[in-house]
């Protein structure tokens, strides 16, 4: 049984795409009686299941997995959305008795989820979205330069959507989005989680095992998910996937399908590329252990960290 006197633990096991994450994920789940949770801003969307590379039946080998298809492609379905679900989904595994085994490559929702950000109710207004939207871009952004100079820091200057939300948050609360953000963060961590941070040392390898996704992928059609999809509507969100949005201009007529399988394979390697940046940043956190998946045996050295890190908290 999991202790739940204290604060909650948990293993996550996070990386670049196609670095076995979720087979990971199972095996750790197995040897330590552990429930996997997903972190993965797609695998949420029902019929979304071969370009997110959710695990079949037979790869979850009976482990039980949460926070997949949660979700259907037409709703908007936000960060915040995510940390309050994926808290829940926390508290039920481990009402069960069970270890939570946190897996995906959304970086973002990884760490907002692990440090135990607080979501405040910053409203919106619909009324004042709609008057900003008719406004141009440089100017919706120097007026946050105004009203919000410290958001607009951290804000591209052509990131609209981004932008529009820190201006309505400001109008509609009274307070700029920093103070929001400000006030969403707690002075200590929900959990305490061991981080095993899959990294390859060498890129080649990765790219290679991309490839190599993307074709099994292919073959276990991709191509017809996608076009199903395609002939909904879909949420901005769910539209923004690799995987899928690379098939429209193949579903207009304007190219091939090897051009679609080409370019799915660069979108991937740029995404894992952005990865690698985000989890290499969080190599230096309390509790990470890095381990190259495309070493020797990674699933032995992940599964020593693990139960060296669950003894060691046994013992505080």
């Amino acid at each position: 049984m999991i202790d739940m006197t204290n604060t909650a633990k948990l293993i996550a096991v996070a990386g670049p795409t196609a670095t076995g994450k979720s087979a990971l994920a199972v095996d750790l789940a197995l040897a330590l009686d552990g429930e996997v949770i997903s972190c993965d801003s797609m695998q949420i969307y029902r019929t979304m299941d071969i370009g997110t590379g959710k695990v079949t039946k037979e790869e979850a080998r009976g482990v039980v997995h949460r926070m997949i298809d949660v979700a259907d492609p037409n709703e908007e379905y936000s960060l915040a959305d995510f940390i309050s679900a994926a808290r829940r989904a926390i508290e039920k595994t481990l009402t069960c008795g069970k270890l939570p085994i946190v897996c995906g490559g959304t970086g973002l929702y990884l760490d907002r989820l692990l440090d135990g950000t607080a979501f405040s109710e910053a409203g919106g207004d619909g009324e004042v979205r709609a008057q900003l939207e008719k406004r141009t871009s440089e100017d919706l952004y120097a007026e946050l330069c105004r009203v919000d100079p410290e958001s607009a820091a951290a804000t591209h200057r052509n990131n609209r959507k981004r932008v529009i939300r820190a201006l309505e948050i400001y109008r509609a609360t009274g307070r700029t989005k920093s103070d929001w953000d400000r006030a969403s963060h707690p002075e200590e961590a929900p959990y305490r989680a061991l981080r095993i941070l899959l990294l390859p040392e060498d890129r080649a390898k990765l790219y290679a095992a991309i490839e190599k996704r993307v074709d099994g992928m292919f073959e276990k059609g991709l191509e017809k998910e996608a076009r199903a999809l395609a002939a909904r509507s879909c949420a901005a969100t769910a539209a923004q996937a690799i995987g899928y949005k690379e098939f429209l201009p193949y579903f207009e007529g304007q190219c091939s399908l090897e051009d679609v399988k080409n370019q799915i394979k660069q979108s991937s390697r740029r995404y894992a590329k952005r990865q690698l940046t985000w989890f290499r940043a969080n190599a230096g956190r309390e509790n990470a252990v890095v381990i190259d998946p495309f070493a020797k045996d990674p699933a032995a050295r992940a599964l020593e960290a693990a139960k060296a890190f669950l003894r060691a908290s046994a013992e505080e």
